[in-house]
């Protein structure tokens, strides 16, 4: 027996609904139905509110224009040495060293939290991990010189730092195709060898720091005031965690840098 016109419609609208339902599938995690859509509902922090899901309570404020040019060094002078940057910018200055810790989601952090970091980085602490270091270079993050051995330089003859700053400028230069201007020297000790040494090597500056990032995540200061202040350099060792990782200690810093009214500068601009 036929079926009605009316029946048949109903049945191929009822046909039509199941396939729709059956095609929806798993979600898509590249955002189809219920992909990126349903992922925001769940995690509106994530994404719309990043500095959130880092730890922080309020975003970092976007740091002032820098400066239309760096100081101008007069030809025949030493290398510059600062500890910090002589500025009126409500703005401190995030540096790591060695290169020891990898965690990838220090990456997503810089990433999200659009920090203008500076990464000092030694050869045989890095080792195989250069890798790491282009992801964190793609994301904003400047490439600089911590020699190649982290060897305490004062006192070495001029062969033995240049050998130490130059290999170091040029393991870079191959990995990510330029040479650093900065360059710290390990432990913060240099003499006037090291000056001479780093000029030849192309080294346009020589970056200590006033206040440094403790493995509990604490602020200790080499001179001046007992708190930040505008222009102030801040060293963050990156050696494999005994306590707070990478992550949390930049977490307690960046918190510290907001209560005091400051946010994060790209120290290049500066110096």
């Amino acid at each position: 027996m036929r079926s009605a016109p009316g029946a048949r419609a109903l049945a191929a609208t009822a046909l039509a609904s199941a396939l729709l339902a059956g095609c929806a599938g798993p979600p898509d995690p590249r955002g189809g139905p219920g992909g990126h859509a349903a992922r925001s509902a769940k995690n509106p922090t994530h994404t719309s509110q990043p500095y959130r899901h880092w730890g922080l309570t309020d975003p970092l404020p976007a740091p002032p224009s820098p400066p239309a040019r760096r100081p101008a060094r007069p030809a025949g002078t030493p290398l510059p040495v600062v500890h910090r940057v002589p500025t009126r910018d409500k703005v401190v200055f995030l540096t790591y060293d060695d290169g020891a810790e990898k965690d990838p989601r220090f990456v997503d952090m810089v990433r999200e939290l659009r920090l203008p970091v500076s990464m000092f980085l030694t050869d045989s602490v890095v080792g195989p991990g250069y890798g790491h270091f282009a992801r964190l270079r793609a994301v904003g993050a400047s490439i600089q010189n911590h020699t190649l051995d982290h060897a305490a330089l004062r006192g070495l003859p001029y062969a033995g730092q240049r050998a130490e700053i130059c290999g170091q400028q040029s393991k870079l230069r191959a990995r990510f195709g330029v040479r650093p201007r900065l360059f710290r020297p390990p432990y913060g000790t240099y003499d006037t060898t090291t000056l001479r040494a780093a000029a030849h090597c192309g080294v346009t500056a020589v970056v200590l720091w006033r206040a440094a990032v403790e493995g509990d995540g604490e602020l200790t200061y080499a001179k001046g005031p007992r708190r930040l202040r505008a222009g102030d350099i801040i060293s963050v060792p990156s050696s494999e965690p005994t306590g707070l990782s990478l992550r949390e200690r930049t977490t307690r810093l960046l918190r510290e840098i907001q209560g005091r009214g400051l946010t994060v500068g790209r120290l290049e601009d500066y110096v």
